[in-house]
Parts: C-alpha cells; structure tokens; sequence
C-alpha cells in the first residue's frame, strides 16, 4: 500500500529539519575543536568564559542638572579627573543663605557675651551696694541703741529715739532693697547665660548646614574614583537627575578576570594562587598568564553559556582567574571586556605547561608622547 502525498511530504520535512539541527551542532563542534588547543595533557584542565572588569557607576548624590560632560565612552580617566559638572546655583544659593545664619548667629552670641559681662558687673556693683547698706545698717543700730539708753536714763528726750528709729528701718529697707538688686541681676546672669548658649547652638547649627552644602557642591564635580576607561554615557548635557542618577560607568582596567567553569573533578584540585593561561577567540595566537584567585565552595548548575566535553557533567564550579595588573597597565589601551576565550588551569601543579599554552604576548604598544616633550621638539 502506497503513502499519501501528504505524508511523504512530512517526512521528507522532518528529515530535511533533523539534517539542519546535525549540521548546526557539527559546525560548533568543529568551531569548538578549532579554538581548542590540540593534544592537551590531562594535568591541564579548561574552560570557557568572557575577560570582565569591576563596574563602577558615576551617579550624582543630590538631584540636579548636568551642565557639562567631560568625556566620551571609551575614554582612558585618571583617578581624581573631573568627568561631570553639575549646576550648582541652586547650591550656591542656599551656602550664601547658610553662610548669612551663620554670621547673624556669630553676631547674637557676641551680643549675647557682652550682655553677660554687663550682668556680672551689675551683681559685683550690686554686691558692693549690699556691704555698704550692712555696714550702715550696723552703725545705724549702734546709734538706735545708745538714743534707746539715753532716752530710758532721761538724757535726751523721746523723739531722739523717734528719729533713730526711723533711720534704722531705712536702713533695713535699703539692704533689703540693695539685696534684691543682687538677686535680680544674678537672675539677669542665668537669663543672658541661656541666650549665650542659643547663640553657640545656633552657630554650630549653621555651620553645620555650611559643610553640609560644601561637601553637596564638591559632590557636584563628579571624579573618577580610579583609573579606568568610560564605557556608557548615559545621560548628556541639560538633563535633569535625581539622587542617585547614573551619568556614567566605567571599568577598573587594572581588575580584569575571567570567569570559567570547571568540574568538580578538576575545581577541587585547583588551588587559590594557580597559574593559569588565557587565550581569547579574537587572538589565540596570544597566551596570556593569569592566576586563579577564586574558586567557588558550592557547586551550580553548567550556565547555558558554558561548553563542557562530557554531557552528563551537570554540576560545575566557578574559577576566576585574575591578570597582573602590572601587565594590564602595560597593554591598558589594547584592553577590551567582554572578549570570549578559553582559560587553562594545571590540576597538576609539578606537570610543565605544553608548549602551545606558553606565555606569549603582543608588542607592547609604543609609549604616547608627553605634552612636555612634544613641546620641546623642534
């Protein structure tokens, strides 16, 4: 019995697909084998992963307008070069306003001291008034009691003792008075003591808002934190930002690693210091030395981006292999992130590296004249 048309068209379809996906998977393998250095030992253990570098986001701290961008992606920075300007009238204004606090407090707190030695000077004089009135009052009791002996004896007549009399109880009245005095300008000390204090508080209070807006308008020049190249840009000029905004990022040139994975059977007899070897898709006529500095504790699943020879290995661990910074400064404009490869790691630290794994490297770029010495050529 004869098939239909139509299901010999579906087989035919199925296997035209089936072809496809076999010629997919033996073109990757045999791109896989081409970047696969040939004839490996097994003391050599690899992986494949991407070259990365530590991130680092140029954000504003306080929300404003970018006045001026000073650079452009791709960029080689210093540490401590300005990158962004920030508006700052609105700071500016606000110090101006701060600053004026500060100098009215300044002068409230003078006010407030010399007001203070005012006071002290009004108990000392009323103090001395205090002396004055006791010894008269003593003297004008001496003479109430002799008038007092002489009117009882008969020697001088009654209003004698009428007129000393009075002279005491005034007497008394002015102490009590000069007294009061006293304690009105010691109470007048304690009030003036208080404002002094307001005065000092309201100073450190002011210039506390001072540093605070200082250190917001130093923030509003945005400096690289370290040497690195720019990488995004990604806000521009007159653009208004929130705390926080991000206007650039950039990489650490001097922390470039790549991440690999490795079966548990090769990770665990890889140790913290290892040399490794690096060689990128786009040059893998270069072998680059690196050193393992991380090995993961716990084991992951195999990342759909992570080539493995054997099918059933499910489980990885992740390496990361630092390169010198020394040899990055060297080659830091030929630097690239994000550059496939494959890393090589001895699981047999006394095995020699193979000779296609030994340490070659381009000629170093030819060092940029200083602006001092361009200068001085003729």
């Amino acid at each position: 019995m004869s098939e239909s048309p139509s299901a010999s068209r579906t087989k035919l379809r199925q296997v035209l697909i089936w072809g496809a996906v076999a010629l997919v998977i033996g073109g990757a393998f045999l791109a896989w084998q081409r970047l696969k250095p040939q004839g490996l030992p097994p003391s050599i253990a690899s992986g494949n992963g991407r070259l990365e570098a530590t991130d680092t986001d140029i954000a504003t701290k306080t929300g404003g307008r970018v006045l001026q961008v000073l650079v452009r992606e791709g960029d080689n920075v210093k540490a401590g070069q300005t990158l962004v300007i920030m508006d700052t009238a609105v700071l500016e204004a606000e110090l101006a306003r701060a600053k004026a606090q500060v100098r009215q407090a300044q002068q409230a707190s003078t006010t407030a001291e010399a007001l203070l030695a005012q006071r002290h000077q009004a108990v000392t004089t009323a103090s001395a008034q205090v002396a004055q009135r006791e010894a008269q009052l003593a003297l004008v009791t001496k003479e109430w009691q002799r008038a007092k002996e002489l009117v009882a004896q008969g020697f001088l007549p009654p209003q004698k003792l009428d007129e000393a009399t009075a002279q005491l109880q005034g007497a008394r009245a002015a102490l009590s008075a000069a007294r009061s005095q006293v304690a009105e300008a010691r109470t007048a000390i304690t009030t003036t003591e208080s404002q002094r204090i307001e005065a000092g508080s309201a100073i450190d209070t002011a210039q506390t808002v001072v540093k605070r807006i200082e250190a917001d308008l130093n923030d509003a020049t945005l400096r690289a934190p370290r040497d690195g190249r720019i990488q995004v840009r990604a806000a521009q000029e007159g653009e208004v930002l929130g705390g926080g905004g991000r206007v650039l990022s950039m990489v650490d040139l001097s922390d470039v690693y790549m991440t690999f994975f490795l079966p548990e059977t090769a990770a665990g007899r890889v140790a913290i210091g290892s040399e490794a070897r690096l060689v990128l898709d786009a040059a893998p006529q270069y072998v680059i030395p690196a050193k393992v500095t991380f090995v993961a504790s716990v084991a992951q699943f195999t990342p759909k981006t992570v080539e493995t020879t054997v099918e059933r290995q499910k489980l990885m661990f992740k390496v990361r292999a630092h390169i010198d910074p020394q040899l990055l400064a060297r080659y830091s404009s030929q630097v690239k992130t994000g550059m496939p490869g494959m890393a090589y790691v001895r699981i047999q630290p006394d095995e020699p590296w193979p000779d296609q794994l030994a340490v070659k490297l381009p000629a170093e770029p030819a060092s940029e004249p200083s602006a001092s010495s361009a200068a001085a050529a003729p």
